[in-house]
């Protein structure tokens, strides 16, 4: 007779996995992980009228650079970032993230590197691991080969909810916050662009902006804000501003290094460029010009700076 594991299935590796979550020690790993469900005190978080915002994301291709490069530390980072990011942007803080993980075998190193970027990314998000699956599908995918989604919870007050279309007009100013490079987004580009002795520069972690949008937002000056990943600063900024609108952008700011080579080993167009890539602006903003001043002040003392990337004008 078979078994499970002789069917491509090992339980007792999966409880281990689940294992050694628990043993990491982080205080981003709730204590009750492993259960059917993660529980979110709402009470707790202190909020006066609380609103709960809930977003998913993946990683992309950027998985087969991982996987190409045998470096799996750092797409787990990418993945909290994603929907952390998301939840960022809209002024709500990450609460709690959950992540799945589908692979073809369980090979346990590999998973304690995955595990060891989710924890981080959890960490520097400022949110907690409430629980996640682990999928071992061996039919569906090769033995080396895994997946991953991530799926987190944030809350906001509601009267800071983002954005505040109704505040938005022709004249006020649009902010940006420093990418990392080329995040999770434009893979599939630029893995055929770059040749694999520079695929090390594709794996630099997404930046999570959690604490820099908190310090922003605490002013009250923000009136919307863009998380830039797939579709660019045009694609993405254009979802948090009012209709009759246009977005008019400077393009002058420093781009990092890894944008330009792609770019001319790819004899890719600047329109390409600017739909697909960052282009060295992670999260862009919107403010009215007399609280640039404010922002600004808010950043230096979170320790960042803010561009200015361009302004609104009719249209």
């Amino acid at each position: 007779m078979k078994s499970y594991r002789e069917a491509g299935v090992d339980i007792d590796r999966g409880d281990r996995f689940v294992d050694f979550i628990k043993r990491m020690g982080s205080p981003a790993i709730d204590p009750s992980i492993g259960g059917f469900s993660a529980a979110i005190d709402v009470e707790a978080l202190g909020m006066r009228h609380p609103v709960l915002l809930t977003t998913t994301d993946g990683v992309g291709t950027k998985i087969l650079v991982a996987q190409r490069l045998g470096k799996l530390d750092t797409v787990g980072i990418d993945l909290v970032a994603t929907c952390a990011n998301d939840l960022v942007v809209c002024g709500a803080r990450p609460v709690q993230f959950l992540d799945y993980i589908a692979c073809g075998r369980i090979h346990e190193d590999r998973l304690h590197a995955l595990m060891t970027g989710i924890v981080r990314g959890c960490e520097l998000a400022g949110c907690r691991l409430g629980g996640g699956e682990t999928a071992e599908m061996p039919d569906v995918y090769g033995p080396d080969e895994f997946d991953l989604a991530g799926f987190g919870v944030g809350a906001v007050e509601k009267e800071r909810l983002l954005p505040r279309l109704a505040d938005i007009g022709a004249g006020d100013v649009i902010l940006g916050i420093a990418s990392s490079g080329i995040h999770s987004n434009g893979l599939s580009l630029a893995r055929k662009v770059l040749p694999e002795s520079e695929w090390d520069l594709l794996l630099v972690p997404t930046r999570i902006y959690a604490s820099e949008m908190a310090a922003l937002c605490a002013t009250g000056d923000v009136l919307a804000a863009a998380h830039i990943s797939g579709g660019g600063l045009g694609g993405n900024l254009c979802r948090v501003v009012p209709e009759g609108l246009r977005l008019a952008f400077s393009w002058d700011w420093p781009v990092p290094a890894v944008f330009g080579r792609i770019q001319r080993l790819g004899g890719v167009s600047e329109d390409e460029m600017r739909s697909v890539f960052n282009l060295g602006v992670g999260i862009a903003l919107v403010a009215h010009p007399g609280r640039v001043a404010s922002l600004d002040a808010a950043a230096r003392g979170a320790g960042f700076s803010l561009l200015r990337i361009g302004t609104l004008e009719h249209g």
